[in-house]
């Protein structure tokens, strides 16, 4: 799968890099290993943050400062590691999903970054495109219904817009039988070094998803 950083979004948000990884893999139901890391991360981040702690994070504070350059509020649509941090900070449970989408949400909890999950076999064409997202782009958030991403970081396939930093796209969300998975690590600002970042995305997958052939590629406007 080819990534290309439009000239739009380049513009706008210059210091922008992506960690692109495919993998072959399994998923299931998350097990009780990967849910007690989620607990035990939660609880860790829970006792060190206070809510306005969040923000300043700054894989967090960066994702915000790009939504504000692209024209979107991040107050009111808040990028998905913001969100996940809140609810923990907040005591609120995670939802238990499977195998893939909890362990890349435990991801993000680590590292500030938000991450596109996708089932790569869903996403039209060989090519993704990074872009921002116009007034009355027909979008629907995963559980969310109708997204408006105008003014949103939005990846798009041959068909649309498919991922942004709050929600992925109910066409191309992850289900049980996924056995490619496509993730988008969306570094607006560095906070988890990126071999941690590589070498905790490798292990997450290999351990909890039976990845295989894992393909990473770091990808920046040329």
């Amino acid at each position: 799968m080819n990534a290309i950083i439009s000239d739009e979004f380049a513009l706008k948000v210059p210091r922008y890099k992506l960690l692109k990884i495919e993998a072959d893999v399994v998923n299931s139901p998350t097990s009780d290993a990967l849910w007690n890391e989620i607990i035990n991360l939660s609880s860790s981040l829970s006792s060190l943050l206070e809510l306005p702690d969040i923000n300043k994070r700054p894989a967090i504070a960066a994702t915000r400062a790009a939504y504000k350059a692209c024209g979107k509020e991040p107050n009111r649509y808040r990028p998905a590691a913001e969100a996940l941090s809140r609810r923990v900070v907040k005591g609120m449970e995670l939802y238990r999903t499977d195998a893939i989408v909890d362990a890349v949400n435990l991801l993000s909890l680590k590292s500030g970054h938000s991450i596109g999950a996708f089932d790569l076999d869903k996403i039209d064409g060989d090519t993704i495109t990074l872009g921002v997202g116009r007034e009355g782009e027909p979008y629907e958030g995963i559980g969310r219904g109708e997204l408006n991403i105008a003014g949103m970081p939005v990846w798009r396939d041959a068909v649309g817009g498919f991922g942004t930093p709050t929600s992925d796209n109910e066409r191309t969300k992850i289900s049980p039988s996924t056995r490619r998975l496509l993730l988008t690590i969306n570094i607006y600002g560095d906070e988890m070094p990126l071999d941690d970042l590589l070498a905790e995305t490798r292990r997450l997958l290999e351990d909890y998803c039976d990845a295989t052939h894992i393909t990473p590629s770091m990808i920046s406007h040329s």
